[in-house]
């Protein structure tokens, strides 16, 4: 067998293989699209999402080391879903103007409880930017939609620990700063506020939508969103020495 026909036979096969793996896993797919389009801007199509999660599927059954201890559908349901991450912050539907006025918020927040050494008031933070109280409501408004991952945009590459590990003996070293990131990120939610904690919890971990949240708290539905972004204007803050989020 020649080289050239060596390889198209290897490329079919792996199209075949390819193939029957987006088959076999296709609701696991459907089913984090489907989660993740009910937390995302109108502007976000299903079709998108089910492309680039197919192709982390794809990455996943191809990088998928089983001595490392997860199940293959674990592991690809992080890369499935990291994947479409990826996909919507390369579409990037916030404007310039949002994205710096999150990080004004973020450096107030930080620059105040620096120099008080508690919680940042919503007044504080305000009067820290130079605007009314009702603008810096806005700035929370505007930014709620691109702060939906501020959780997983915190803490990095979500499927990190799960890397093969490279030649170069650089991983070890990643894999220590990684986890002590995750220690402090863990401290930081557990030092907000309380009210700021019990929305986190409740969207990220019980996966409540904002609507529900809002009827446990008995506030509006557009509270729970400037909650969100507080909560993560005040992690990004404290965290900023970590990385540059």
């Amino acid at each position: 067998m020649t080289a050239a026909k060596g390889l198209n036979l290897y490329s079919r096969n792996q199209q075949l293989a390819d193939s029957r793996l987006l088959e076999q896993y296709a609701a696991l797919v459907r089913r984090i699209a489907h989660h993740l389009l009910a937390r995302l801007p109108s502007t976000v199509q299903l079709d998108d999402l089910l492309q680039s999660g197919s192709m982390g599927l794809i990455e996943a059954s191809r990088n998928f080391d089983a001595e490392k201890g997860a199940s293959f559908e674990t592991f690809a349901s992080i890369r499935i879903r990291g994947a479409m991450l990826d996909e919507v912050r390369r579409q990037d539907w916030v404007p310039r103007s949002v994205h710096r006025n999150s990080r004004r918020v973020s450096e107030a927040v930080r620059n105040i409880e620096a120099r008080t050494g508690r919680d940042a008031q919503d007044h504080e933070i305000a009067q820290e930017m130079g605007v009314s109280l009702d603008e810096y409501n806005q700035y929370l408004a505007d930014t709620a939609g691109s702060r939906l991952f501020s959780i997983e945009e915190l803490s990095g590459q979500e499927d990190s620990s799960f890397e093969v590990a490279d030649d170069n003996g650089s991983e070890p070293l990643a894999e220590v700063q990684e986890s002590r990131f995750q220690e402090s990120l863990a401290k930081a939610i557990s030092a907000l506020p309380e009210r700021e904690q019990m929305v986190l919890s409740l969207y990220y971990n019980e996966e409540l939508n904002l609507k529900e949240i809002g009827a446990i708290l008995s506030v509006s539905e557009s509270r729970i969103s400037q909650i969100l972004s507080q909560a993560a204007a005040r992690l990004r803050g404290r965290l900023a020495d970590w990385k540059n989020v």
